[in-house]
């Protein structure tokens, strides 16, 4: 480890990040790097901003009473959650979310795994065209790894500040 790490100074620069991923900020102060494979793991990471993403939006959108077709209203995030898992609704969400991720996602990451060039959070979906211009598919990927990053933490602590006050969005 020749330097410090950018994102912990005192600590050493962890060795087995790659530096070229999107969005690379040298932290990993547990060295998980060292024990799993650093493409399984920005999946992973791109996986949860993603669906964080979506829910920050969900969250706030039931808290102004946007609600999906059928959905009881007048009831906060938390509240719908829960009766969600009183009726077994939530229940057929997870099976369709573990119906696309076994489908989908395990194929693409044992794929990525063993050695083909697929990139992670890749599924060569790009309708506009967004990622033609090289340097401008760069950029979208150092936003997207950062704005999920922050979608998680904002996510949690929507979470944390609704259940703590028992008010809805904006959570004073």
């Amino acid at each position: 480890m020749a330097g410090k790490s950018a994102a912990v100074p005192f600590l050493p620069k962890p060795e087995h990040l790659d530096e070229s991923l999107p969005g690379y900020a040298g932290f990993d102060p547990l060295n998980l790097a060292s024990s799993f494979d650093i493409k399984w793991m920005r999946e992973a990471e791109l996986k949860h901003g993603r669906l964080s993403m979506l829910a920050v939006v969900g969250f706030i959108a039931t808290d102004l009473g946007i609600v999906a077709p059928g959905a009881p209203v007048g009831f906060s995030s938390v509240a719908a959650h829960d009766m969600a898992v009183e009726k077994g609704a939530m229940y057929v969400l997870l099976f369709a979310a573990s119906l696309i991720e076994v489908t989908a996602g395990v194929p693409a990451v044992e794929q990525m795994m063993k050695g083909s060039d697929r990139k992670p959070g890749e599924f060569a979906f790009d309708p506009l065209n967004f990622s033609k211009d090289p340097a401008s598919a760069k950029k979208l990927a150092v936003n997207e790894v950062k704005n999920g990053r922050l979608a998680m933490l904002a996510f949690s602590g929507m979470v944390t500040q609704a259940v703590l006050t028992g008010k809805g969005f904006p959570y004073l």
